[in-house]
């Protein structure tokens, strides 16, 4: 893997996790467990819970993220392939989304309060579908219909692959992406009464967590518009390899 890929990957890392974090996933997580699980809070914040009822949990958490994550392989996907497309345009696509993704992170600092941004559309199923089947659905219905906490950071890395030389490079990143979603929730599920510990003491401190996630996007968009990726992988090389 090249340096570049290294570093892109590592950005769309980030950009999971951070994800992760936004107001309007961590706090429905346990939520989102119970469901894809079937089972009661209760029985998941037993400590007695049977191994039976664990490698369920961790069944139908392996299967919500591959749901997600195959959606989001697959738009990165799209977003290269576009980008071949319109390869002659790929600079004004980068500008252009520099300045989209700036305006998105300073929305989410609190700068500015544009409503138009803050149009939330959810796909909720009332009934989960039957089964572990069922939990491989709700991931793809997760991917597909959150917005807008995912969507701005997920733009962000959508943009990076439709410039991107490659068409593998638009699988990588957003593998990558939905790997930063995907390593939390699952500890979440292994060790549901941590994070409901934890999250107790973060919830307070979401404030902090929502003005990161616009600083990097804000940070993110200005190396759109200067190109400077070219010089952050130089940087880092430089690092690795002194």
């Amino acid at each position: 893997m090249s340096q570049p890929q290294d570093v892109s990957t590592m950005i769309a890392f980030s950009a999971g996790l951070l994800s992760f974090a936004s107001p309007c996933v961590l706090p429905l997580v346990p939520s989102y467990i119970t469901y894809i699980t079937g089972v009661s809070f209760k029985d998941l914040t037993d400590a007695q819970a049977t191994a039976r009822l664990r490698r369920a949990v961790v069944f139908h958490s392996v299967l919500f993220i591959l749901g997600f994550s195959l959606v989001f392989t697959l738009m990165g996907a799209s977003a290269s392939y576009l980008g071949q497309v319109l390869v002659e345009y790929q600079d004004w696509i980068m500008k252009v989304g520099g300045v989209l993704i700036i305006i998105l992170g300073i929305q989410f600092t609190g700068i500015i309060n544009l409503r138009f941004l803050q149009m939330e559309k959810r796909i909720e199923m009332k009934k989960k579908p039957f089964g572990y089947l069922g939990s491989f659905l709700v991931g793809i219905v997760f991917a597909a219909g959150w917005t807008p906490c995912v969507g701005p950071i997920l733009s962000t890395i959508l943009i990076y692959a439709s410039t991107a030389k490659k068409f593998t490079t638009g699988i990588l990143l957003l593998a990558a992406y939905s790997l930063g979603l995907a390593v939390p929730f699952f500890l979440a599920s292994l060790a549901f009464n941590w994070f409901l510990s934890a999250f107790q003491k973060i919830k307070r401190y979401m404030r902090i967590v929502t003005v990161v996630s616009g600083c990097f996007l804000i940070a993110i968009g200005i190396l759109f518009l200067t190109d400077s990726f070219k010089e952050i992988n130089i940087f880092f090389n430089d690092l690795i390899n002194p």
